[in-house]
């Protein structure tokens, strides 16, 4: 489906990949991803002010609903796979990084006008490698604090012949991570352009359409990132008896 969508895009002369960019002091910068992201950031560090200004324990806000529903599931995962008390940390990086991806994946809806600068940054690959890399260090990290020596262990079981394989098994985790959320938010991108190139009086149909659509797969990307790093934690972290298992 993603490579007919390319094909589509390539020969209407939509551009699929490309890029406004910054040549700053011989760095070349995606600037569409790095004013995307600032404007993502800003948004959720706005929410979270807001949320922090305006909870009450009387009755709460829509706003302030939703918060507590993500903030009440990312905890049961947590609590259910980990352990709060083994990493107190995993949960505020979970639910940063839902509501940031979410804020991320949604700029899709935005007017086709503000395309060329203010486009979905996950759609990058260049910040989803930036995120996995990030969350598998803190795992790791993480897996050693907690376990010591042992945690290394895990890459010779069940057998040791098999530790070249749970090598690249560890390695390919942030790859998968990012691959998996770059590919789904770059062919929604795609496929808003190749709509785009339809006539003008049918599509707003299929547009609307689409874009409602791109909600629901922001939304669940930003769900599936957020529960593989609560994952990735858990298999780090778990006890040593279970990871034997």
């Amino acid at each position: 489906m993603t490579s007919e969508l390319f094909a589509a895009a390539e020969g209407g002369n939509v551009q699929v990949g490309e890029h406004p960019q910054w040549h700053i002091l011989g760095l070349t910068i995606n600037a569409d991803t790095v004013i995307s992201t600032g404007i993502a950031a800003l948004i959720v560090m706005a929410f979270a002010l807001y949320l922090a200004r305006t909870a009450t324990g009387k009755v709460p806000t829509r706003l302030q609903l939703i918060f507590e529903t993500v903030t009440e599931q990312v905890e049961r995962q947590v609590e259910s796979n980990l352990g709060i008390r083994t990493a107190p940390f995993v949960v505020p990086l979970a639910i940063t990084l839902f509501f940031f991806i979410l804020i991320a994946n949604w700029l899709a809806v935005l007017p086709h006008a503000w395309e060329e600068y203010i486009r979905p940054p996950t759609a990058d690959v260049n910040l989803t490698f930036a995120m996995a890399i990030f969350v598998m260090i803190l795992v790791w990290i993480t897996g050693i604090r907690v376990k010591g020596r042992h945690y290394f262990k895990h890459f010779i079981e069940p057998y040791p012949v098999l530790l070249p394989l749970n090598l690249v098994e560890e390695l390919t985790k942030p790859i998968t991570l990012s691959l998996r959320l770059f590919g789904n938010i770059l062919a929604g991108t795609v496929m808003v352009s190749v709509l785009a190139l339809m006539p003008a009086f049918v599509q707003w149909l299929p547009t609307s359409a689409w874009k409602l659509f791109d909600l629901f797969i922001g939304l669940l990307q930003a769900l599936i990132f957020a529960l593989l790093t609560i994952l990735y934690f858990a298999f780090a972290a778990a006890p040593q008896e279970e990871g034997t298992h």
